[in-house]
């Protein structure tokens, strides 16, 4: 069954022994505020300590004057991954946050050196989109068809190693791991891997720009990450009313309800230890005591700073920062006078798209001709602007700050990304006198990112090549350390926001599995059985 799949249809609140213990979450982002959810309905005592003044982490609410937008995540893709959460503690999603699906699911640009780019307007009629993509090359229109039938396998057979705890290479020797095997091909990417799909060069990128979900090139993109696409033909793409931002509002609804603390402004200095052993969070000066923490935080940021160094031997700081890291992102948050003529989501995929990557991700460099992508939920959601007016979200990837990489100074070269992207939103986008339609503006750049605690401003976690996936990922469990976990998108099985959700659930059940109680997850299966 693929992930979500089976919804619950239990709505009452499990009872669950309490096991009588104190849990301390540090950050109350996606991944901490589902890890508190489902620690809280097995019983336990949780406080969350979210450093900034507002919950979310980077899926967090920006207000500027009387605009809002979402500061990360702008896609919310399977819905029913935290729907199962939700419904495991006792609350129906649908309860705390309006979702509405849509269609079309965004417009693609795709630039061309010598002729005008191609758009295409993506759907979730996958007749429809065979017809459209037949138009740009007949072939690759009935292997669209194939694609989403060998995805829907491929996801199928992937999902159990998704929901599961890897320790190492041994726990994908199991039936569920061996049938997942030959879906994993690491020596391809998966721009190679779709080649075998479709003949037009345009068409393939279309269906494997999502890549840029985990800040990653489709070209280095391990192959197994094809199920991105499929996932939002399969199972669409939604807009939460208010941004995404509503769903971490909605979570920490939930926890509040069922007895969670969380404390915004209150930054984690560091992870207290007697020994090995936790015994608690450092914050403001002060020495709270916690028998267990899960540490929402960025992973390896947190691993850097919360962790003594001599505790971690085999993560060393020269070792951490030695990994490969996403890339960054610069943000253009605007709010404009009147509307704006765009679809929900569109992503502008630049002529020179193959020499983007190579600038972000090996030559730390800026592009003549960068990709961008912009959000315009107003027409949708009104919530988030004055009437008549837009609320415009706009990002550019670009390097991370890593220093083996990345020489620029972005005190500088952040006035010439807000040109580029300026210039972008005039020519490419289309929206004509946007300079003089400009009421706020908030600009984002990887520095920034950095500064919000964020390992070398690489928004998107620990990059997702071959040799950083499962089990070489931070651990959902750290090893040596007792009572020492992670979630979020550092963790197996990675970043972008239903994944999250799977890394709460992961981290929890072995939580659970410590102190011998159920899981709220196992406990709804069964008293749905």
């Amino acid at each position: 069954m693929s992930i979500g799949t089976k919804m619950m249809k239990n709505h009452s609140p499990f009872i669950i022994p309490s096991c009588d213990k104190s849990v301390a979450v540090i950050g109350a982002g996606p991944g901490g505020l589902a890890a508190a959810m489902q620690l809280a309905a097995a019983g336990m005592s949780v406080r969350v300590y979210e450093a900034q003044s507002v919950v979310g982490g980077r899926t967090r609410r920006i207000t500027k004057g009387d605009y809002s937008f979402d500061c990360g995540p702008t896609f919310f893709l399977m819905p029913y991954v935290l729907e199962e959460i939700f419904s495991a503690c006792g609350f129906r999603l649908s309860d705390f946050v309006e979702l509405q699906r849509l269609d079309p699911m965004y417009r693609l640009i795709i630039g061309d050196r010598n002729d005008p780019p191609k758009i295409i307007e993506t759907t979730q009629n996958v007749d429809e989109m065979v017809r459209r993509i037949s138009e740009i090359e007949p072939a690759d229109g009935p292997a669209f068809r194939r694609f989403m039938d060998d995805n829907r396998i491929k996801l199928e057979r992937l999902t159990p190693v998704l929901k599961s705890r890897v320790r190492s290479i041994f726990d994908m020797i199991t039936l569920e791991g061996l049938q997942a095997a030959p879906h994993v091909r690491p020596w391809e990417s998966v721009y190679s891997q779709l080649g075998k799909y479709f003949k037009n060069p345009k068409v393939r990128l279309s269906v494997c720009f999502q890549a840029k979900y985990l800040g990653m090139s489709p070209y280095e993109c391990p192959s197994i990450f094809s199920i991105l696409p499929f996932i939002e033909y399969e199972y669409g793409i939604w807009h939460p009313t208010g941004g995404c931002n509503a769903i971490t509002s909605a979570m920490a609804r939930a926890c509040e309800k069922m007895g969670v603390e969380i404390v915004t402004n209150s930054p984690v200095e560091k992870i207290a230890f007697d020994g090995s052993r936790v015994t608690g969070v450092i914050v403001d000066g002060h020495h709270h005591q916690h028998d267990r923490v899960v540490v929402n935080a960025d992973g390896t940021w947190a691993l850097k700073n919360l962790v003594p160094e001599k505790l971690r031997p085999r993560d060393s700081d020269e070792t951490v920062d030695s990994r490969r890291y996403s890339c960054s992102t610069f943000m253009l948050y605007l709010g404009l006078k009147g509307a704006v003529d765009l679809p929900h989501h569109t992503i502008f995929m630049s002529s020179h798209y193959e020499d983007n990557f190579r600038d972000i991700s090996h030559d730390g460099k800026l592009s003549e001709d960068p990709s961008a992508y912009v959000h315009n939920p107003s027409p949708l959601d009104p919530s988030l602007a004055p009437a008549g007016n837009s609320s415009l979200y706009v990002l550019l990837p670009v390097t991370n700050n890593q220093p083996s990489q990345c020489q620029l100074d972005w005190t500088v070269e952040k006035s010439r990304l807000r040109e580029d992207a300026m210039r972008q939103l005039e020519t490419v986008f289309g929206i004509k006198d946007i300079r003089s339609r400009i009421e706020v503006e908030h600009l984002v750049s990887p520095l920034d990112w950095q500064n919000e605690r964020i390992n070398h401003g690489a928004t998107f976690n620990l990059a997702h090549n071959f040799n950083q996936m499962l089990h070489r990922r931070i651990p959902h469990t750290y090893p040596g350390l007792d009572g020492l976990h992670f979630v979020g998108g550092a963790t197996h099985p990675g970043s972008g926001l239903p994944v999250i959700f799977l890394s709460s659930t992961i981290t929890t059940r072995h939580i659970c599995e410590l102190h011998g109680i159920d899981h709220p997850l196992d406990a709804a299966t069964m008293a749905t059985a």
